[in-house]
């Protein structure tokens, strides 16, 4: 398969009003609401951009950062090929949650190379209480991609994603199904095992 037309799931998670929502909205609308309700569930959008000369189309899941929806998770997590993990650079709270995010995306997750991006986000604020070089440390100890926004400004936001979904297009094993037809049903019935697996057996 040929990775123009192709469509790619990418999730946004983090912590309540870290800005999920207003990154979301600024790279698919190209439009900033200061006062924006917190997500219920789950937001959904699409769009499409040329990424290295290809055409792709992201549908984007935006999820609710509040505990009461956390058992919701399992769903959205299932087949996303990226994954955006946002804090807030004035809000040390939310950064210091990010393992358990982190653990969540580990159990839920059913495929081990997911691309994952870490976003300090609100960079425009005075009062930052997360420099950058500590957002840089904790990605690279775990592999993410690490970025700093501003969904205000527009700020890093195109660039994000831009550069998410290009370490996506770099995995073919993310999204092209020629290389897995032969046991590809059988692939999808062993998820629920593998989902369990990935929480506690290390990567080969």
């Amino acid at each position: 398969m040929e990775a123009s037309g192709l469509t790619l799931k990418l999730l946004l998670i983090g912590d309540s009003a870290v800005g999920k929502s207003s990154l979301l909205l600024r790279f698919t609308d190209g439009s900033f609401e200061p006062c924006l309700k917190p997500t219920i569930g789950v937001d959904f959008k699409v769009k499409k951009m040329v990424v290295d000369g290809h055409a792709v189309q992201l549908a984007i899941w935006d999820t609710a950062g509040q505990e009461r929806f956390r058992t919701l998770a399992p769903s959205y997590y299932r087949g996303a090929q990226g994954v955006v993990l946002v804090y807030d650079v004035t809000r040390k709270d939310t950064f210091t949650g990010l393992e358990s995010w982190l653990n969540e995306l580990e159990t839920y997750t059913n495929k081990s190379n997911t691309v994952k991006m870490l976003v300090g986000n609100k960079t425009d604020k005075p009062d930052r209480e997360v420099e950058r070089r500590e957002g840089l440390q904790f990605a690279r100890k775990r592999s993410l991609l690490f970025i700093e926004t501003s969904a205000k400004t527009e700020d890093g936001v195109q660039h994000a994603f831009e550069e998410l979904v290009i370490k996506i297009l770099q995995t073919p094993d993310l999204w092209d199904k020629n290389t897995k037809k032969q046991g590809f049903q059988l692939m999808e019935s062993s998820q629920k095992e593998k989902s369990l697996c990935s929480a506690y057996c290390p990567l080969s």
